[in-house]
């Protein structure tokens, strides 16, 4: 259950991201270029959402991992600055990385 709370957090963290690049990047000119207004009120819907379930599995983790308050506050920053949510899902990945490689494989012991 806590790992699977940490990876679904990782891959909101990444989706949003990219939820943000297609709404800025592609859906927004889209509505002022071309006076498609469509992109923007899907894409910003789903950016809406998936906005909504980043913060839930932030505060999940905050809660599960005991983070520290510091930490919940950086990460809630940056789910406001776009592109930063992808910061947030490489510092995490490369954390387990870290973690994974100072604790021994169980398939080493065998």
């Amino acid at each position: 259950m806590k790992d699977l709370t940490l990876n679904r957090f990782m891959q909101i963290a990444f989706i949003e991201g990219v939820s943000t690049v297609i709404l800025f990047f592609i859906a927004m000119p889209l509505k002022y270029l071309a006076d498609w207004p469509l992109g923007v009120k899907y894409v910003g819907w789903a950016h809406g959402l998936l906005f909504i379930a980043y913060l839930i599995l932030l505060v999940s983790c905050w809660y599960i991992y005991k983070w520290s308050f510091k930490r919940l506050v950086i990460f809630f920053i940056a789910s406001l600055i776009p592109l930063a949510p992808f910061w947030v899902e490489r510092k995490l990945k490369r954390e387990i990385k870290e973690e994974a490689a100072l604790v021994p494989s169980a398939s080493l012991n065998n």
